[in-house]
């Protein structure tokens, strides 16, 4: 009787401390976790921080470096806008006129029976002026087509009278007129006999004989 007495104690003392256990055991699990459970949020929190920091940094980065090329573009269309280009000669005098052609080599063809007046060959970007000084380097524009030759002939004659004051040779004036190559150096084949509103741009002068200034009719 007394040693069951004694067993049902003992029974109940370790049955007791086997909950007291098993209590602290769950408690001590639950302590162990909740650092766990609040740092992952705040590590996950953090990272995404970084993560929008680093893109709005590259964003800020781009954004500047795109301002910047901007920046240049402008500068170099300013620049180029306000200077010509290296090399390109300033016009002395410019205008407008009608122009005509001509190939005048002494073949006796189109009745040119005489070389140029300017001692040189007839070639192309030879132009005929009815005044101004032979070799006087000129830039002829027309629809956004360009090319430079220098006088060398006088002409044409009579048309100059009529405003036509420049005369340019075959190859410059087909060119001109579309781009295009002439039937042959008599003939522009264009069924175009003349060009009105020819821009003329005076490079330099030249050492020959004539006036330097506006065009003037022939024989004035």
């Amino acid at each position: 009787m007394q040693q069951r007495a004694i067993n049902v104690v003992l029974t109940g003392v370790t049955g007791t401390a086997l909950a007291g256990m098993l209590v602290a055991g769950v408690a001590a699990a639950s302590d162990d976790s909740a650092p766990q459970k609040q740092f992952l949020p705040q590590q996950a929190v953090a990272a995404q921080q970084h993560k929008a920091d680093r893109n709005r940094t590259a964003t800020s980065a781009e954004k500047a470096e795109s301002g910047k090329a901007e920046s240049k573009a402008k500068d170099k269309s300013s620049a180029k806008d306000g200077k010509r280009d290296e090399g390109e000669p300033k016009a002395l005098l410019s205008g407008k006129t009608t122009s005509s052609y001509f190939w005048d080599d002494g073949s006796g063809v189109n009745g040119d029976t005489g070389a140029p007046a300017g001692g040189k060959p007839m070639q192309k970007g030879l132009f005929a002026s009815p005044s101004w000084p032979m070799h006087t380097k000129v830039r002829v524009s027309y629809h956004g087509r360009t090319k430079t030759g220098f006088v060398g002939d006088r002409g044409p004659g009579e048309p100059s009278q009529r405003g036509v004051m420049l005369d340019l040779d075959t190859y410059t004036f087909r060119y001109l007129l579309d781009g295009e190559k002439p039937d042959s150096k008599y003939d522009a084949g264009s069924g175009e006999g003349h060009l009105k509103g020819v821009k003329w741009e005076v490079l330099s002068w030249g050492s020959g004989a004539g006036k330097k200034g506006k065009p003037q009719p022939f024989g004035s």
